[in-house]
């Protein structure tokens, strides 16, 4: 073998792991990767359609437009009242994500750090708003906050995400606060901590990753939330996918452009908000920073 092919092996081949095997074109291969392009076509034509047609004039038995109007934005903007819609989705959203993790925060490091009886039970009780169609406690959720007269309102759109929520926060930052050394803690407190500084000072900033991944997830989750905030808001709480149904389904005659256009918003509202967590955290390197935090 010539000394050039033992040059190019070795470039190609790190040192101490093994070659890299070229992907073999099998049928199965084939049909994983026809039906992802097959889904990405048909998502990218359901989208490509409600996008196009909020810019529409007019569009009728053609495959485009004939023409293309920007008015449709405006009208929706207004009819809709999107301003305050939009105003009480963010709202809503920072109080959910910031009462969440105060509450979660604390106690998921008591569920990581202590042992007691029924502590099984009361991670099933947690689990249990993730796990159950939130329709299904919707229902008699609002129905007790509408008897304490905490909904429908603001008030009650607020509390109702809360239960989802404050379990999401918990079970997401439990596995992070598992695997900070313990000694690191036991260390503190000899140097004179309190529980509160040891809290603030020393796990805070080892808890970052999983503060902004936990926010990360809440934030999309109650941007989305239907159901518990459909159930507890009224017309001056409704956050911007219920007043996006409420257009789709409410009593009267709307052009299906202005309600396009909506839709557009809550989209683009929703990748704004993506792209602006993903600034900050990157969910594939999480675990692997906690951990290096933690050496």
């Amino acid at each position: 073998m010539s000394t050039a092919t033992l040059k190019t092996r070795d470039a190609t081949t790190a040192p101490g792991r093994p070659p890299r095997r070229a992907l073999k074109a099998t049928p199965g291969t084939f049909l994983v990767w026809g039906g992802m392009a097959l889904f990405l076509i048909l998502l990218l034509g359901v989208v490509s359609s409600v996008l196009v047609n909020s810019f529409a004039g007019q569009w009728f038995d053609t495959w485009l437009p004939s023409s293309y109007t920007t008015s449709w934005y405006g009208e929706a903007w207004r009819e809709y009242d999107l301003s305050q819609v939009v105003s009480t989705t963010l709202i809503v959203a920072v109080a959910v994500v910031g009462i969440s993790v105060l509450i979660g925060a604390p106690a998921s490091y008591v569920l990581a750090r202590r042992n007691f009886p029924g502590k099984p039970l009361v991670m099933l009780v947690f689990l249990l708003p993730i796990m159950m169609p939130p329709i299904t406690y919707g229902i008699p959720l609002a129905t007790l906050l509408t008897y304490y007269h905490l909904a429908p309102g603001l008030t009650g759109v607020i509390l109702a995400n809360l239960v989802p929520s404050v379990p999401f926060v918990i079970l997401t930052m439990t596995p992070f606060i598992e695997q900070i050394n313990p000694s690191i803690e036991s260390a503190a407190r000899m140097c004179g901590a309190n529980m509160t500084r040891l809290f603030t000072r020393i796990l805070a900033p080892l808890l970052v990753p999983g503060i902004l991944a936990a926010a990360v997830l809440v934030l999309v989750r109650t941007v989305g939330m239907f159901e518990l905030t459909f159930l507890t808001s009224d017309s001056r709480s409704d956050t911007l996918v219920v007043a996006l149904f409420t257009a789709m389904t409410g009593a009267g005659i709307r052009a299906q452009q202005s309600v396009d256009a909506m839709a557009v918003i809550y989209m683009l509202m929703m990748m704004v908000m993506l792209v602006i967590a993903l600034r900050f955290v990157n969910p594939t390197q999480l675990v692997s920073q906690v951990r290096e935090d933690v050496d």
